[in-house]
């Protein structure tokens, strides 16, 4: 057998039993994502077992080949496949000379947590987050709490595509026991709310389910449970706390209830979705200034990091000023925010997919939407006189729209995105107007963020880990002005054809 992977091989043949398949498009910017498919899927696989095993064999080489210690934390979210997977990972790690200590079940942030307790400086973890049954992958990091970032993927990509391993073996493979309640006891340390406060805990029959309501009840939280059981058929809608289907159903449950808030956290648990006592959603940069305001309140002059995704608010908010409040503007993808936000010492991190970083003294650095969930408790706590409503009342009014994804191949949508950004800076340079006005600013350090004069604004950027490009478009001005921003956005979008449907649009 040749461990060097192909990229195409169909099922149900002896080159699928017998060569790895390892698609390219998979190894995205901070991450892996392949489609290995289920029962009744028509579409081709671009990941078999033996793939991952390469996978495994090409981490573990260049672990060692960077002179890192081979002690690896992995663990599996819960998808019917998702244990078969990380056993052929651990089985190619192992042949790689590495050191694997096996959480089990896990979260990601219970894994990055793992590095930390175990003493373990690199994490493999098996998840395809909140994307479709079908869809797995792998979340990695060598040093943390950093996970792997652009220049780290690539070298990992080149590695596993050449089947360039030091097979060194010799090395073995230890399960960790009841390592779940170790990780839940170290999230509730310390921690206890003192005003009562009713929680819909929503799960999206995700991994998440096993941790969440357990964790909340442990703080003092009265916790109404909706769509715990673990069931990776996903049979309501997939559990991403960005998806109107789950944010209208914690809605839905919030109302019905009289609940004080409502957290949605994604298939594993890496982030946090929020909903108020009246049922309204909150997007995950509007949730990010509030708690930047509790924050930099408990510390002032708190830095701040946030992703080009999110609201104009964190430079203007006055409050955050009031408090002397610095932020900076990143790259989105959750291994970017975080290195930013190491990079800075600063002591939190928003990225409007709803992955939030919190230093010490509130975190460790990585994602963990379970933190999220108790730095909202105890914001709450914090003003026992105002609803969670009444908190985002407060925040001057800004008309945003959720994250909007059109269609886009993986081998294209970096293309397209490029052609995006210089055509809005030969519009700008040619005096042109978007959505009516002068383009009063580009930024360009992911994508394109086009900023009208009025302040109005509208995003293009390609998605780091699906086939699709993203849109994210507000105003402070008015409703109107967001749609007349969107729909320019979305003119300039259409004068490329391999832009497809929209997955929500406003």
């Amino acid at each position: 057998m040749t461990f060097k992977p192909v990229a195409d091989a169909r099922p149900n043949t002896f080159e699928f039993e017998t060569t790895p398949l390892v698609k390219p498009t998979g190894f995205r910017e901070y991450d892996a994502r392949w489609w290995f498919g289920h029962p009744g899927s028509d579409k081709a696989p671009e990941l078999n077992l033996i793939g991952v095993q390469a996978l495994g064999m090409g981490l573990g080489t260049m672990i060692r080949r960077a002179g890192i210690a081979p002690d690896i934390v992995v663990g599996h979210d819960f998808r019917s496949y998702s244990l078969s997977i990380k056993l052929a990972l651990t089985a190619g790690l192992m042949a790689a000379g590495a050191q694997v200590k096996d959480i089990g079940l896990a979260l990601s942030p219970m894994a990055y947590f793992a590095q930390f307790a175990l003493d373990c400086p690199s994490v493999a973890m098996v998840t395809a987050s909140h994307n479709e049954n079908g869809w797995t992958g792998v979340k990695m990091g060598s040093a943390r709490p950093l996970t792997f970032g652009p220049d780290e993927m690539s070298e990992l990509k080149r590695i596993v595509l050449a089947g360039d391993f030091d097979l060194a073996g010799g090395e073995g493979y230890e399960f960790v026991e009841n390592f779940r309640e170790a990780y839940l006891a170290d999230l509730t340390k310390g921690v206890r709310i003192s005003r009562k406060l009713k929680v819909v805990a929503a799960c999206g029959n995700g991994t998440a389910g096993a941790f969440a309501p357990q964790m909340l009840e442990a703080i003092g939280c009265e916790v109404v449970p909706l769509d715990v059981e673990l069931d990776h058929t996903f049979p309501r809608y997939n559990p991403n706390p960005e998806d109107m289907h789950m944010l209208h159903a914690i809605r839905d449950e919030v109302l019905r209830t009289g609940a004080d808030v409502g957290l949605g956290f994604d298939g594993d648990g890496d982030r946090c979705g929020v909903v108020d006592n009246e049922g309204s959603e909150i997007f995950a940069d509007k949730v990010g200034v509030m708690l930047a305001r509790d924050i930099s309140g408990e510390h002032p002059g708190s830095r701040f990091v946030v992703d080009v995704k999110s609201t104009g608010l964190f430079m203007t908010d006055p409050v955050l000023k009031a408090h002397r409040a610095v932020t900076d503007y990143w790259k989105t993808g959750h291994s970017h925010i975080k290195r930013r936000v190491k990079e800075l010492d600063a002591i939190a991190g928003f990225e409007k997919s709803g992955h939030f970083f919190f230093n010490p003294p509130i975190g460790r650095g990585y994602d963990d939407g379970l933190v999220t969930a108790i730095a909202v408790c105890r914001m709450l706590d914090r003003n026992p006189g105002k609803s969670m409503a009444d908190l985002y009342r407060d925040l001057p009014l800004t008309f945003g729209s959720p994250t909007m994804s059109p269609h886009c191949a993986d081998e294209v949508k970096y293309d397209v995105a490029d052609r995006v950004v210089r055509r809005f800076q030969a519009m700008r340079g040619a005096g042109e107007t978007v959505a009516g006005q002068k383009i009063a600013d580009l930024v360009t350090v992911n994508g394109v963020r086009v900023v009208a004069e009025d302040g109005t604004w509208g995003l293009v950027r390609a998605s780091s880990n699906k086939p699709e490009l993203v849109v994210v478009v507000e105003s402070p001005v008015s409703e109107e002005r967001k749609r007349q921003m969107f729909f320019a956005v979305d003119a300039v979008l259409r004068e490329n054809p391999e832009v497809g449907a929209y997955n929500q649009t406003i």
